[in-house]
């Protein structure tokens, strides 16, 4: 469960780190903003970020928790989107869309906040390598896509588009600050494969805009700090738990009992 919540994290966290490239003195909303340290992290470079959430709960947190003066959190949906017509440059939306099946009414609603030339950021887990291949389910997903799914809903809407992949490997990068093409490499050690693309991936995220996209890159996220800022909270939580104070309570005749008999073996010597 650790490993599933430490991937999920970095996952997240990476997403955010993309899209702060694009974000520099934007008008940003963050659609189903949840807990709220993604707008948080967006405010860091955005002109203004809106977090948005259909939660009511999570909003009052996010208010409470981040407090920003570039920074507002409120209650909406991605199909009534609380803020004017053309008055947002970036619309991020990570993982929300599979959450529901009103994708062509949130594809409207996105379009209809965005200014002209404004961009959406979008994820959404591949149906085929998230659920299908390891036979796997989600019930909190109500529709999933495949990736040409994906692909023609955003076209059906945008004129222009661009679809990365993302998935958690451990990895080592060697890159080169000269126009190269990608290759990943996989095996051990008898065998190594190598392939033009992500393999597997198990996110596909895309730039959406009326206008050419440029200012494109590929990315990697180091989530040592991640890591151990989780490792860290759960440690703590823990040892504040009620299980982990009755089991010291419990052990502890047993130190005394140890600390006495070694004691005692010390002064027979």
């Amino acid at each position: 469960m650790a490993d599933d919540f430490n991937r999920c994290a970095l996952e997240h966290i990476h997403r955010y780190a993309f899209a702060l490239e694009f974000v520099q003195n934007k008008i940003v909303i963050d659609i189903a903003s949840g807990e709220g340290y993604g707008s948080n992290l967006l405010a860091t470079k955005a002109n203004y970020v809106t977090g948005i959430d259909i939660s009511r709960e999570a909003v009052e947190h996010s208010k409470n928790k981040y407090k920003k003066k570039n920074l507002s959190f409120l209650e909406g949906s991605t199909s009534e989107i609380p803020l004017d017509s053309q008055s947002v440059d970036v619309v991020v939306s990570f993982e929300t869309i599979e959450h529901h099946d009103k994708h062509d009414e949130m594809m409207i609603e996105i379009k209809r906040v965005l200014k002209p030339d404004g961009m959406l950021i979008i994820s959404s887990p591949d149906k085929n390598s998230f659920s299908k291949i390891p036979n796997f389910h989600n019930d909190f997903h109500i529709k999933e896509l495949y990736l040409e799914e994906f692909k023609n809903l955003l076209s059906s809407y945008f004129s222009c588009h661009v679809f990365f992949s993302q998935k958690i490997c451990y990895s080592s990068l060697i890159v080169s600050d000269s126009k190269m093409e990608f290759y990943e490499f996989s095996g051990d050690f008898n065998e190594i494969n190598k392939q033009k693309e992500l393999v597997i991936p198990y996110y596909n995220i895309a730039i959406a805009s009326m206008k050419n996209i440029s200012g494109l890159f590929a990315s990697s996220f180091n989530g040592d700090s991640v890591y151990e800022s989780i490792m860290s909270d759960t440690i703590d939580g823990f040892k504040n738990s009620y299980s982990y104070k009755i089991g010291r309570i419990l052990i502890k005749p047993f130190s005394v009992i140890k600390q006495l008999f070694a004691k005692s073996r010390k002064n027979k010597k």
